[in-house]
């Protein structure tokens, strides 16, 4: 014979659950889910979690193997890092004349005071280079403003728009009293953002139609986005930019010509496309079976699920391909200076030909490469913010 409790006296069981008259409170505390090793939180371990030199030693120092190879990276920063940073700053010539620079132990600054205009503005005429330097602050300021999503909005095209069209006053001239200036005389860092920007703007749809047309069921598109992908792909850039110059106005007829900064932005921009192309379609076969079926299911027509259910999915998967496209294109800039266009770095290989200031071409081409790495730094930043802005609502 069982013993009786009474009711506020109960025992407390991991059974089921009682049906007689249990205290709330004391049946509620029987049932709390105690923490079990899978589920509690990870400990910290005293000093090593939180102190930096215990974190050195659990990731630095941890094995033999990282000891030797830890110290073996620290000689080679302390051989490097003091004597660039006394060349760099320390005994840098940061103003005056080249007799300064040679009188000084480290680098001559002083050449890129000298020289900024040009290597910022090419051979565009002096008086007049507070035109490119507002049309590339213009620039610049569109370009950061649509990397704000709060700027998302549909008045931002039209900004775009007045904004191309104020740059293409400014540079050309020819009306409100400002002299034409032929793009033959642009250079710097003007040629440098238009020729990047405008080509991955143009290439980046054309990509996403090969993508399609690649993966069409249709043969003859198929076949055409195939060939042009490849035949893009199996070429250098040099080569595209030379038939854009050279070979290209030979099919035109006699008496039409196409300005040579067109010809160099339509190599760039077809490149460019095939590449993306390529980025786009990995990311349009890594889309599951399931979300094609789910979409016909829905009765939705081909380009229905493609813009509503297929592309946002794929382009969020391949965003870093696709950044590190717009990156090398950027960089790619610099090989039009064989249609005789003045880019950023050619411009600053022209700064190093002034005989007084020849010895410091080191010091032109350190600022140059600077000026790269920001943009590319910033563009590899703003995709990693994309990228989680994109994955906030997938994370399992």
């Amino acid at each position: 014979m069982s013993k009786q409790y009474p009711a506020d006296q109960a025992p407390v069981s991991a059974g089921p659950i009682p049906t007689g008259p249990v205290a709330p409170a004391r049946w509620a505390a029987s049932y709390e889910e105690e923490p079990t090793q899978a589920s509690a939180p990870p400990q910290a371990n005293g000093m090593t979690a939180l102190k930096p030199f215990g974190w050195a030693k659990d990731n630095l120092f941890n094995t033999p193997l990282n000891t030797v190879l830890t110290l073996a990276c620290l000689g080679l920063l302390w051989l490097v890092v003091p004597p660039m940073a006394n060349w760099l700053v320390l005994n840098a010539s940061w103003s005056g004349s080249s007799e300064a620079c040679r009188e000084a132990a480290g680098a001559c600054w002083s050449v890129i005071v000298v020289k900024h205009r040009l290597i910022f503005f090419g051979t565009y005429p002096y008086d007049e280079q507070w035109r490119p330097f507002l049309a590339c602050a213009l620039f610049v300021a569109m370009l950061g403003a649509s990397g704000v999503r709060a700027f998302w909005r549909p008045w931002l095209a039209g900004a775009w728009a007045l904004t191309l069209v104020g740059m293409g006053v400014l540079m050309w001239g020819g009306v409100a009293g400002l002299s034409y200036v032929p793009n033959d005389r642009w250079g710097g860092l003007p040629i440098t953002l238009m020729l990047s920007v405008f080509s991955i703007a143009i290439a980046f749809p054309l990509s996403i139609l090969l993508a399609l047309g690649r993966q069409s069921s249709l043969p003859a598109i198929r076949t055409f986005c195939v060939g042009f992908i490849e035949t893009m792909r199996g070429v250098p850039l040099v080569s595209v930019l030379f038939m854009a110059s050279v070979m290209f106005p030979l099919f035109l007829p006699e008496g039409v010509t196409v300005d040579k900064l067109l010809r160099a932005l339509a190599g760039m921009t077809l490149f460019t496309a095939a590449y993306l192309a390529e980025a786009v379609r990995g990311g349009l076969q890594a889309i599951p079976k399931g979300q094609y079926e789910a979409a016909d299911a829905l009765g939705l027509s081909y380009w229905q699920k493609t813009v509503l259910i297929v592309l946002p999915q794929a382009l969020r998967i391949v965003i870093p391909p696709i950044v590190n496209q717009f990156i090398s294109a950027f960089k790619d800039t610099s090989l039009v200076t064989i249609v005789g266009l003045y880019d950023l770095l050619t411009a600053a290989t022209v700064a190093t030909t002034d005989p007084e200031w020849r010895p410091y071409f080191a010091e032109v081409y350190v600022f140059a490469g600077l000026m790269f790495w920001i943009f590319c730094f910033s563009m590899s930043r703003y995709s990693q913010w994309l990228e989680r802005l994109a994955n906030r609502y997938n994370r399992r």
